[in-house]
């Protein structure tokens, strides 16, 4: 079973998550982790918890969901997962981080690129990728299956949808995301988003404003 642990980073209120199961291995999703206390407050939790970090991954690259590349990277040992199409919106987060007032922001690269329907393993389980453009060219989304989740980053919220005023953003894309990718997902699964609260894809069908159906 897969545990998740979300932390909220940085001034623009971003939700990190840490998935682990019983072996103890774990993944980090978007580490939005900025200064020295954000940072403590993640290790911390890993060492209390004795989990082992196997692998990074980002749902997409905007600067308040990267903040804490580097470090996870270098702390962990772990390597970058993203994928391919958000390799601008990746090179861009320097120029974005002064403009965001995140002056100590630290680069980083991807090692390994993300595709459509692939697994990620660690420990003994297993999370689905899924692509949703839309907010950003090479959004993804992390399925658990079995534990019925999605770890959605920016595509759907309570309420609301990710933002598509930014450079590389399409509203329709990211409509047909969410109707193709997350809405044939059953209703009880649990939407764990990048910002605010978690939601549920069945909740969202019925009340979200932007992609009711």
């Amino acid at each position: 079973m897969i545990r998740i642990q979300a932390f909220t980073f940085n001034a623009l209120a971003e939700n990190t998550y840490v998935l682990y199961d019983e072996t103890r291995e774990a993944v980090i999703i978007d580490p939005g982790c900025y200064d020295q206390s954000e940072k403590e407050v993640l290790t911390a939790f890993i060492a209390q918890n004795d989990l082992k970090p196997v692998k990074l991954l980002n749902t997409h690259a905007h600067i308040d969901h990267v903040l804490g590349n580097a470090f996870v990277k270098r702390k962990y040992g772990v390597e970058l997962y993203l994928h391919e199409s958000d390799l601008p919106v990746l090179k861009s987060a320097q120029i974005l981080a002064q403009h965001y007032g995140f002056g100590a922001y630290e680069p980083t690269e991807a090692d390994h690129w993300l595709e459509d329907g692939q697994t990620v393993s660690f420990g003994n389980s297993a999370l689905e990728v899924r692509f949703v453009p839309g907010h950003a060219p090479g959004h993804v989304a992390f399925v658990g299956h079995a534990d019925r989740f999605v770890i959605g980053g920016d595509v759907l919220f309570r309420g609301s949808v990710g933002r598509t005023d930014f450079p590389l953003s399409d509203f329709d894309t990211l409509v047909h995301s969410i109707h193709t990718q997350l809405y044939t997902l059953p209703d009880d699964y649990t939407v764990y988003p990048g910002h605010m609260g978690t939601t549920t894809i069945g909740q969202e069908k019925r009340t979200n404003p932007f992609v009711r159906i």
